[in-house]
């Protein structure tokens, strides 16, 4: 018979070690929202657009290119540079130390992990896939939640920077 070990309790989570948490649960929740409203709209839209308010409607698109649909002779490339900024933001979310960087890191993996997962399992193959766009503002390209949290996130990152950044003295 086997005896149960007992454990003391768990040490909680350092500064750092929240924050790489708030990285990976951030962007599990993107990959799950952008997942399943692609779901929605693959089902939904493919019988027509839904006008929301004003010029504002999802309509489904699917986007074979890269970056508004540029570059679609180019994709493998995309996805294996997709697969490199993952693994980066990975280690680079290891030893963050300001929560607004770790919210942007989280954003932009998760909407990087959102869209690769397209490339890597939509039609037309391994690889190839096209990304579900469907968010369509009529003047600007149709986008996704992953596209939202991929600018969001590289817009905050800015915007700490800048915050981050000494003022120079005058010479």
């Amino acid at each position: 018979m086997r005896r149960l070990q007992e454990r003391g309790p768990v040490a909680p989570l350092s500064g750092r070690g929240r924050r790489y948490a708030l990285v990976g649960g951030l962007a599990a929740a993107v990959v799950l929202a952008d997942q399943l409203t692609k779901l929605w709209a693959v089902d939904r839209l493919s019988r027509g657009p839904v006008t929301i308010v004003g010029p504002i409607r999802f309509a489904l698109t699917h986007n074979s290119g890269g970056a508004f649909g540029f570059g679609s002779g180019v994709v493998p490339v995309v996805v294996l540079s997709v697969v490199a900024l993952v693994v980066v933001l990975f280690v680079v979310g290891r030893s963050v130390d300001r929560t607004a960087v770790a919210v942007a890191l989280g954003l932009v993996l998760g909407g990087a992990l959102g869209n690769l997962g397209d490339r890597l399992f939509r039609s037309p193959g391994f690889g190839r896939g096209s990304v579900v766009d469907f968010v369509d503002l009529r003047w600007w390209p149709v986008f996704n939640v992953a596209d939202a949290a991929i600018t969001i996130g590289c817009l905050l990152l800015v915007l700490v920077s800048v915050a981050r950044t000494p003022a120079r003295s005058p010479a």
